[in-house]
């Protein structure tokens, strides 16, 4: 017949609901918001964490609010709003949020910055979240974090868990070239000599010691800005056109006010800025050689106090094992970059290459190319011989490549593994049982209520 049934529920432990993590990802250029799930239970107290949600929060990043700080906070709306669509509302206050701002924050002035943390924390904090904080990390951290989610990504970890040794070959590197800062993260042969370039993480029950540094100024839109600094010191003060641009497309011009171009702490011109003209004109000739000379005046080789060293007399163990590098926002192969014939070429044979991309990224394309090449051959010091044990990817599955999900993945060490419960089976002859035993026990209660009533003297006065 019809109506509905109970099904029975086997005995065992019954399944724990997953958890949630947020993270905002506060960049120079851009702010977006990763949604994570993990299950409650871990393996060797970590979770396996999982990317379920992204979403690019409209307008350039949080550092660019520093006249209206309370906007930077209501930039991020929409996208919390979106993650609260996805996140179980059971599970909402359990749900940790962290919103990272990385070196675009980390050049603003304290006073500016501290302003506009306290209005991204405030619209974070108005949601029904389990908020930890916003904070600019280090670019340590961002380093670091950033090595996790590649390893994590590409199942590093799990291969090393199999095997009783730790082969440094096991484990990959990683390489950041963001817009304002570039990290790079290894574990080196013999260890970190310097411990102000080491950092640790326990992951599945393992131990992991690594070699990490980040270059404020060197990510690629800073690093442009340095070029256009070189080139502004080779000019007259008040000449209208600056030397051609090298790294430019052929015959490609911009106008720039420099006033906006070099207001950062890496491109000190301010006495240039103020003395010549506002606006200049600047003129590409799309010659890789000549803007591979100017882009080599912006590196340090010279100040290395010690055997092992990168650039900046910044330490560096040798470079060993294979190397993922995110965020290079240049297309093809760094085999096609070199002879420049792809990217250093006339804009209108760019836009016919590549008809999708913007134009502000395709005037770029030869720039960001020879400054990759340089940064990774005389930088980090990258050979020929290792030269094809580095991958460009911007994703590994489903996930993208950067520091939150290292955050997380870390994160999720702090966070109290889930208890299960244990349930019997359910069946529908004991709710009979137990319904037929309520209705006795009922009928009992009454029954001796009823004689207390009626016995003699119940109620009189003075029988209390």
């Amino acid at each position: 017949g019809g109506g509905s049934s109970v099904k029975p529920i086997p005995d065992g432990w019954a399944p724990l609901s997953p958890q949630y993590g947020m993270v905002f990802d506060a960049g120079s250029s851009h702010t977006k918001l990763f949604l994570y799930e993990w299950p409650a239970e871990k393996e060797n107290g970590t979770g396996l964490v999982f990317e379920i949600q992204s979403c690019e929060v409209k307008g350039a990043g949080i550092s660019s609010y520093a006249n209206q700080p309370q906007e930077a906070g209501n930039s991020l709306r929409e996208c919390l709003d979106q993650a609260m669509k996805v996140i179980p509302p059971a599970r909402q206050r359990k749900t940790p949020a962290f919103l990272g701002a990385t070196a675009g924050m980390r050049l603003r002035n304290k006073t500016a910055a501290d302003q506009i943390m306290e209005e991204v924390a405030k619209t974070i904090s108005c949601y029904p979240v389990d908020f930890r904080a916003a904070q600019i990390i280090s670019g340590k951290e961002e380093g670091g974090y950033g090595w996790l989610t590649i390893n994590y990504l590409l199942k590093s970890f799990t291969e090393v868990r199999l095997r009783l040794s730790l082969p440094a070959g096991g484990v990959l590197g990683a390489l950041d070239l963001g817009g304002a800062s570039t990290q790079i993260s290894f574990i080196p042969h013999g260890g970190v000599k310097n411990p102000n370039t080491s950092s640790s993480y326990q992951l599945y029950g393992r131990d992991y010691s690594i070699y990490t540094h980040s270059y404020l100024c060197y990510g690629q839109d800073q690093a442009r800005k340095q070029v256009v600094q070189r080139l502004v010191v080779r000019t007259c003060l008040f000449s209208l056109v600056l030397p051609r641009h090298p790294c430019y497309p052929k015959d490609f011009k911009r106008t720039v006010n420099l006033g906006e171009e070099l207001a950062s702490p890496c491109t000190n011109q301010q006495s240039a800025i103020q003395s010549g003209p506002p606006e200049r004109v600047l003129r590409g000739t799309g010659n890789f050689d000549q803007c591979q000379k100017v882009v080599l005046q912006i590196f340090n080789f010279s100040g290395c106090q010690t055997e092992h060293c990168a650039f900046n007399g910044i330490y560096q163990p040798p470079i060993t094992g294979k190397f993922y590098v995110s965020k290079t926002h240049v297309p093809g192969t760094p085999g096609a970059w070199v002879s420049g014939q792809t990217l250093c070429i006339l804009p209108l044979q760019l836009r016919r290459s590549y008809p999708k991309e913007e134009e502000k990224r395709l005037q770029n394309y030869c720039g960001n190319a020879v400054y990759i090449l340089t940064l990774l051959l005389r930088g980090y010091k990258f050979t020929e011989a290792n030269w094809s044990s580095i991958k460009f990817k911007q994703h590994a599955g489903d996930s993208e490549i950067g520091w939150t999900l290292g955050y997380v993945l870390n994160l999720t060490n702090s966070i109290p593994q889930g208890k299960k419960k244990f349930i019997h089976e359910f069946k529908p002859w004991v709710a009979s049982i137990f319904f037929i035993s309520l209705v006795l026990l009922v009928a009992v209660v009454l029954l001796v209520a009823s004689q207390n009533w009626f016995s003699p003297g119940f109620g009189k006065e003075g029988s209390l």
